[in-house]
């Protein structure tokens, strides 16, 4: 954690968020508790689930865009035999199959054909916009568009019973940013021959930040700007090449003494987070944020 000259303070919250609160909420609620209104989040919540929610406080909102991408893990529970018109336990019911004959080793071979990169459907109650404005604002108004297959990617995903609750199997997915769990819980039902819906949502970790390390946004503690950046690849420069970076110059690859694709957190000889540079042209990087010092 760090402060700025005009005594805000800088750096990234792990937040567990409540069921009941937007992640706009808890943002609110955060502004209270830093004392600034600069607070974002990276990676929208649905009100009825929990878990990891990352706030970026004061300058390191401008860090917010390289945590968005962040690879997530999610656990929760796939309800068959019932589809709800958000996907989800929130939602009214709209059909009910019987699917008490299904076994757990249909569903984990249903659920295995959406391993990979696969095309998704966006559900109506999301944030994603179509003709300029949000799905869930359209759909609060009763009405349904079409929605382009966005390709995401699903890196692992098991299901098992719940012990106890019949049709219900508990899902654990790692995916990539921008997946719905609510539509694979609902294509899972549909492509064993009924439906499905998805209840008690709860994110377990993005990138390397993890359920462990959060705190009730009532209770927030702070990384530095530097470790908010942990899961990218960092490069330590000195003074001299301090004044460059700070300036905003674009720089060789040999230069800044990086290799990879980058983005690469540049540190000052304190440790201090002082750019975020990218690619520019083969063999030359540019900063795609300058922290001011």
């Amino acid at each position: 954690m760090s402060e700025s000259e005009g005594g805000t303070v800088d750096g990234l919250a792990i937040i567990d968020k409540e069921a009941g609160w937007t992640s706009h909420d808890v943002v609110a609620k955060a502004r209270g508790v830093f004392g600034t209104r600069k607070v974002g989040h990276a990676g929208t919540l649905d009100p009825d689930a929990t878990g990891v929610l990352l706030l970026g406080v004061g300058r390191a909102t401008r860090l917010l865009r390289f945590l968005t991408p962040l690879r997530k893990r999610y656990v929760g529970q796939l309800v068959l035999g019932a589809e709800t018109t958000t996907l989800d336990a929130a939602g009214e019911v709209t059909a009910v199959y019987d699917m008490s004959e299904v076994t757990p080793e249909q569903v984990a071979e249903a659920a295995s054909t959406f391993v990979g990169d696969i095309l998704q459907v966006p559900p109506m109650v999301s944030a994603v916009k179509v003709g300029g404005r949000r799905l869930h604002e359209l759909a609060r108004e009763g009405v349904e568009v079409e929605r382009e297959a966005r390709p995401v990617t699903v890196h692992e995903l098991a299901v098992t019973p719940v012990d106890g609750d019949a049709g219900v199997y508990r899902i654990d997915v790692s995916c990539s940013s921008g997946t719905y769990i609510r539509s694979l819980a609902a294509d899972i039902g549909s492509a064993l021959g009924g439906g499905g819906h998805l209840r008690a949502l709860r994110r377990m970790s993005i990138g390397s930040f993890a359920i462990n390390d959060a705190r009730p946004v009532s209770a927030p503690s702070l990384l530095s700007m530097a470790e908010a950046l942990r899961d990218y690849p960092s490069v330590w420069i000195d003074e001299a090449l301090g004044q460059k970076v700070g300036s905003g110059q674009v720089l060789s690859i040999d230069e800044l003494a990086v290799e990879g694709e980058g983005p690469w957190a540049v540190l000052g000889p304190q440790g201090d987070l002082l750019a975020v540079y990218e690619t520019h042209l083969p063999g030359v990087v540019k900063p795609a944020v300058v922290i001011p010092q």
